[in-house]
């Protein structure tokens, strides 16, 4: 069936592994595809907001710039029965720099949609119109990590929880392809190297003390990388390099590699990009650059296959 060159786009949830995601997008365009509509969850509702408010390069800009202990200072820890990270400080970060604009969804140039979970009613919340920060910060509200957002007299929180990859809330026409990123894709990581242009990339892998603590708190909370930083060699993963959020986080990735089988069912897309939810750990945003060209790659490989 011939289609034109429009791409109604699906983006999965998982954390840090959705920044593959931003290079799906790039491969797409410069093979001259056009993104028509979105529909995203999670760590998707983020990527797929600022690619529809056009500040998806600017995010990605920022992104790079940033290294473990960068990411360590924007985790704004809290003591609370609904959740360990408040969340409040990348969202201002975020807001400084002018990346989620104050926009209605409504208004945004390419049709979007969010969803998240109401965890009082028991049912998902699709965002089509109102506040595109509301809707994006609802979505990536991890249950037990981050704290869930207050919002119209009850509590939203992850739409990966009942929607990993919702494909059944994505606007499309009949000609446009539908192209859907898995990002808790049960298939083994092939690790990509790249050239990092950043001064301060391996300051935490100095010989100063602090630092050297600072690397230690983090794999203790968050679980260590189980992939060489130097030489990218796969290291076997044992109970001691898996951190709390980590534990927490892998529980969910079954759930949610269950929830994504079921959808792909109902809703096959015309290409589906897999992404290994061993790529990376929820937190990993320090691995940027990677994990971009890792999607960029696997978007590569995926429509070369198919001769698109």
């Amino acid at each position: 069936m011939a289609k034109s060159k429009n791409v109604a786009l699906v983006l999965g949830s998982g954390g840090a592994r959705g920044l593959a995601h931003i290079g799906v997008i790039e491969e797409l365009t410069r093979r001259g595809y056009s993104i028509t509509s979105i529909s995203g969850s999670s760590m998707g509702a983020l990527v797929g907001g600022l690619l529809a408010a056009n500040k998806l390069e600017d995010y990605k800009k920022w992104i790079l710039t940033l290294d473990k202990i960068d990411i360590f200072n924007l985790i704004d820890f809290t003591i609370s029965s609904k959740g360990l990270i408040k969340g409040h400080k990348v969202f201002e970060k975020m807001q400084e720099q002018n990346m989620i604009p104050d926009i209605n969804i409504k208004d945004l140039p390419i049709p979007y949609t969010a969803v998240a979970v109401d965890i009082i009613n028991n049912q998902l919340v699709v965002f089509k119109s109102g506040k595109l920060h509301d809707a994006i910060r609802a979505s990536i509200s991890i249950p037990n990590v981050f704290t869930p957002m207050p919002y119209n007299g009850t509590l939203l929180v992850d739409g990966g929880v009942l929607s990993p990859l919702p494909l059944e809330y994505i606007e499309r026409k009949d000609s446009d392809w539908l192209v859907a990123i898995d990002l808790n894709a049960i298939t083994p990581y092939e690790p990509v190297e790249v050239q990092i242009d950043r001064d301060n990339k391996n300051r935490w892998l100095n010989d100063n003390q602090k630092l050297a603590q600072l690397s230690k708190q983090w794999d203790r909370i968050f679980g260590q990388n189980t992939h060489n930083e130097k030489k990218n060699v796969p290291k076997s993963l044992t109970s001691k390099s898996i951190g709390y959020f980590d534990l927490a986080m892998r529980s969910v990735q079954l759930m949610q590699s269950q929830l994504t089988q079921y959808a792909l069912r109902v809703t096959p897309p015309d290409v589906l990009i897999s992404i290994s939810k061993n790529s990376a750990t929820v937190f990993e945003f320090y691995r940027a650059a990677e994990l971009i060209e890792y999607g960029r790659r696997q978007c590569a490989r995926v429509l070369d296959e198919k001769g698109l």
